[in-house]
Parts: structure tokens; C-alpha cells; sequence
């Protein structure tokens, strides 16, 4: 049974199940990630070295996610399911907002102006996905039958097509990713896969006979010109160096030079002399590669396995479905955006606009991160009470 607050002190005994190796390797991961940022501020100029406020405003964003954190640890999640679907139409209405009255940054419309700051909606989409994703598939543990697959899906298919139409297809994928390990985590029905599998690839050969009869248009066509842009690029990135291949060739560069041990911290030629763009953001790992090397990026992702594996013996522990549901839907959250930011900066995965968690500068995915962290910890500490169903 509920307790009638969900606004809960912390106790002796909460305070012990607390997965403090979570902890841990989150503010490893952070702190880290404050020391990269600073070198990825510094450019060399002829005066010398100077210092943008890159670093400085995300640890002002770390303390409020911090606070945030504690907020979201502090409340109930069992009392998440009462506020969930409120929580989610709440995402919808603000992405609505984004493509009405949003901001325009590099020809994107992806922020809500509040004066003091930008807000990016997105990222409180993946946040309500994830949460509407447990709430419907904790609700039994029996394989998804078709009515409850399409169900699952259309609960990502909505944010994700208004957050396409920003453009950003990064986000959007994201979203259905993590709506897609919540959903294999849950399982499917086996005749339902092989239905699935079996109408795609009569899909796919049906569209290449009426591709090739003329009467459809081909799927080059149907994306937008950047996109076409970052397959190219991706297929070959020195087809057009000074251009569209000029991100990914840069950041190959950089990591390729820090060789074994790295070049020393402020010491990035590629970064400090600004040939590396958005080092501060979706190449972060780049100035990280040039400046510690191979040994200093096996670190990172022993760091980000350990921070993997936190989360997952959460999942593994938690007193019931909904909490353990939470959890594997943060560790998919986390998982892809760790797999798809690396893979694009070493040039395995074509490049699309996907911070690095704890590392990559950015206030709303900051705070985003620290209040999934939070509801890990929240889980986490609520799992010795008995497990129900």
C-alpha cells in the first residue's frame, strides 16, 4: 500500500540501500567531464591561452541537477504512476510549443526562449517516453501480443515524429530506442516476430520492384538535404574534407594524435587551435582522445561500464515491475546515447546530434541525466521492502 505523502525523509535504512557505486561513478563521470570542458574552453591565441564559460556554467547546471537529483530521489516512485500520463501530455504540449513559438539555432527550431535560459523539450520527452513506457509494460509480465505492441509503440511514434519535424533526428531516434529496449526487455510474442520480420522484408522487396517500375520514389529522395549530406559523409568522409566531412576527418585527427598516453592536458594542438569544431559538445570525447590518449579513454569507458552496471543491478533488484522498468529504460537511455556519440566520433556511425553523458556540455541534458540518475537512486534505495507483483 501507498503512504499517503509521497514526499518521504531519507532514513538510516534508506540511506543504506542506496546504490552508492551509482553514485560514485556518476560524479566520477562529471568531475571528468568539468576537467575536459575546461581544456575544451581554452583556445591558444596569440596572447596566449584564453578561457570560455563553458565549463563554469555546467557546473552551475551540475549543482541544480544535484539539487534536482535529491528532489526526485526524495519523492516516492511508486507515486510516479498517478503523474505519468499528466507528465507525458505535458511533453506533448511543449513540443507542439517548440514548433510554434520555438527558437532557431543553426537552423534548427528546437528551444523554448525563457528569458534567462533555453529550454530544450526533447530532452524532457525522453523522460516522459521512458516513464509512460514502464507504466504500460509493468503492468504484466506475459510477451506483447499485437494490440499491446502497437500500443507501446505509438507512445514514442508521437514525440518522436514532432521532434523530427524540428529537424532532429538524433533525439527522435533516441526516443524510439529506448521505447525499443523497454519493449525487447518485456518480450514479444514468437509468432508475432516472425510476422514482423517476414512483412518487412516483403515490404522492402515490393518498394525495390515499384522503385525500379518508376512508380515510387526512391528513399534518397524523401531526406532532407543535411541528412543526405551525413550518409555521404558518413560512406566517405574525404569526399568532402574542407565541408561536411570537415567534423568527423578533425575529431579522427585529434583522438588519432593522442597515440598511447595522450599529448597532456591543455596540450590538444587540434582543440586549442580551434580546427576541432563543437569540441565542447558532440565531440567532447575528441579532446578527450588527444589529451589523455588510449589509456585515458579505456578509463572512460571503464567508467561508463561501471555506470552501466550500477544501473542494471538496480533493474535487477527492484521491489517490483514499474521499478525495475524504470531502470532498464535509463540504462537503454544511457546505453545508446554513450554507443551512438562514440561511434559517430570515430566515424563507425553516421554523425548525428548526440551529447556524451556527463562529458558533453549542454544545461537540458545535464539536467536530464542527473534526474534519471535520481530515479535509479530512488528505486534503488526503496528495494528493501517486499517485492510484489
Amino acid at each position: 500500500m501507498l503512504p499517503l505523502n509521497p514526499i518521504e525523509r531519507m532514513d538510516k535504512q534508506m540511506l543504506a540501500h542506496i546504490n552508492w557505486s551509482l553514485l560514485l561513478m556518476m560524479l566520477a563521470l562529471f568531475i571528468t567531464g568539468i576537467v575536459n570542458l575546461y581544456s575544451a574552453s581554452a583556445s591558444l591565441l596569440e596572447g596566449g591561452i584564453q578561457l570560455n564559460n563553458f565549463y563554469q556554467k555546467q557546473l552551475i547546471w551540475g549543482g541544480v541537477g544535484m539539487l534536482t537529483m535529491l528532489g526526485v530521489m526524495l519523492f516516492d516512485y511508486r507515486h510516479l504512476k498517478n503523474v505519468t500520463i499528466f507528465l507525458y501530455a505535458a511533453a506533448i504540449i511543449l513540443l507542439i510549443l517548440v514548433l510554434l513559438v520555438g527558437s532557431i539555432y543553426s537552423g534548427a527550431r528546437r528551444w523554448l526562449d525563457l528569458g534567462i535560459l533555453s529550454f530544450q523539450p526533447s530532452e524532457a520527452a525522453k523522460i516522459s517516453v521512458l516513464l509512460m513506457g514502464a507504466l504500460v509494460l509493468s503492468r504484466s509480465k506475459d510477451p506483447l501480443g499485437p494490440v499491446g505492441l502497437l500500443g507501446a509503440i505509438a507512445i514514442g511514434v508521437v514525440p518522436a515524429f514532432l521532434i523530427v519535424m524540428q529537424p532532429d533526428l538524433g533525439t527522435s531516434l533516441n526516443i524510439l530506442m529506448i521505447l525499443g529496449g523497454l519493449i525487447l526487455f518485456r518480450g514479444i510474442k514468437l509468432w508475432l516476430c516472425a510476422l514482423i520480420g517476414g512483412t518487412c522484408t516483403l515490404s522492402a522487396v515490393g518498394y525495390f520492384f515499384l522503385y525500379k517500375l518508376g512508380t515510387l520514389p526512391s528513399w534518397w529522395s524523401m531526406l532532407h538535404p543535411y541528412q543526405q549530406r551525413r550518409i555521404m559523409t558518413f560512406l566517405n568522409p574525404e569526399n568532402d574534407p574542407q565541408g561536411a566531412g570537415y567534423h568527423i576527418r578533425q575529431a579522427l585527427i585529434a583522438i588519432g594524435s593522442g597515440e598511447t598516453w595522450g599529448k597532456g592536458f591543455l596540450e590538444g594542438p587540434q582543440s586549442k587551435l580551434l580546427y576541432l569544431p563543437e569540441r565542447h559538445t558532440d565531440f567532447a570525447i575528441a579532446v578527450f582522445g588527444e589529451e589523455w590518449g588510449f589509456v585515458g579513454c579505456v578509463f572512460l569507458m571503464a567508467l561508463f561500464c561501471l555506470f552501466l552496471l550500477s544501473i542494471f543491478t538496480t533493474a535487477r533488484d527492484a521491489k517490483d515491475r514499474f521499478g525495475t522498468y524504470i531502470a532498464v529504460g535509463v540504462f537503454f537511455y544511457f546505453f545508446w546515447q554513450i554507443f551512438i556519440n562514440i561511434g559517430m566520433v570515430v566515424g563507425l556511425l553516421p554523425v548525428v546530434g548526440m551529447p556524451l553523458p556527463f562529458i558533453s556540455y549542454g544545461g537540458s541534458s545535464t539536467l536530464v541525466n542527473f534526474c534519471l540518475v535520481g530515479l535509479v537512486l530512488n528505486v534503488s534505495m526503496r528495494r528493501f521492502v517486499f517485492k510484489t507483483k
